[in-house]
């Protein structure tokens, strides 16, 4: 009830209240190890099937009495199933195994208001894009450029369906005020900041970054998104992407 009482608390302050799911590929893969994972979605389907089934069947359980007391804002889960060369798993591991997964728990909360479903995966995630959408995903972070997730792209294909968190190159914090801008101009242009898209760097800040370049990231977005300079007295700044 302490629990409660403090997540209500902070809604009312105007903060996000989310709800964590264990992942269909990562829940496997904590189990068996990543190897065997991959090879159980195609030597033992049966298995994986038992296996969400259950996280299916507890996360109901579990989210029916929360949300039954308290509006969830967002349902998140972490895959980290990708890498540079596309996803450990196709799209027909999502829809067999994972996509009916994760819509029976997302058709539970977004009936009782939960408007943002998002997924947490790093590398290319753009061949099981169109599948995540329809098993109801609506949101993705951190879209990580050096593995071709390129948000304008995306924005350009799916329009307002996904909601982005990221996208901006951290790698491009270690090279010329040239290259920052170009990179800044290129992702925050009016396709990108219409609507849906939270920026950033799409993970921590690298080590080497000369702290004048992160100086002038933070400043020169804020520029060209039109917020009024940073004021240390009054802002923290932005948050890192973890």
């Amino acid at each position: 009830m302490a629990r409660l009482a403090a997540a209500r608390q902070a809604r009312d302050r105007g903060e996000l209240v989310r709800a964590a799911m264990p992942g269909g590929f990562d829940l496997p893969r904590q189990l068996m190890g990543e190897e065997r994972a991959c090879m159980a979605f195609y030597d033992q389907p049966e298995l994986i099937a038992d296996i969400l089934s259950t996280a299916r069947d507890t996360c109901l359980a579990v989210l029916d009495r929360v949300t039954a007391e308290l509006a969830v804002d967002m349902l998140c889960v972490h895959e980290d199933f990708a890498g540079k060369s596309g996803p450990l798993v196709g799209p027909r591991q999502i829809e067999r195994f994972i996509g009916p997964y994760y819509r029976a728990v997302w058709d539970l909360v977004s009936s009782r208001g939960t408007r943002l479903f998002d997924i947490d995966s790093d590398g290319d995630c753009n061949p099981v894009l169109d599948g995540l959408l329809a098993a109801g995903i609506n949101h993705m972070h951190p879209f990580e450029p050096a593995a071709g997730m390129d948000i304008v792209a995306v924005r350009k294909r799916l329009g307002k369906e996904l909601a982005i968190k990221g996208g901006i190159d951290k790698h491009v914090l270690r090279r010329s005020k040239a290259d920052i801008r170009a990179e800044l101009e290129y992702k925050m242009q009016p396709l990108t900041r219409q609507t849906g898209t939270i920026f950033g760097l799409d993970h921590r800040i690298p080590n080497g970054t000369p702290l004048e370049n992160y100086r002038y990231y933070v400043k020169t977005g804020r520029e060209i998104l039109g917020i009024p300079p940073l004021n240390p007295a009054k802002s923290r700044g932005w948050a890192r992407m973890a």
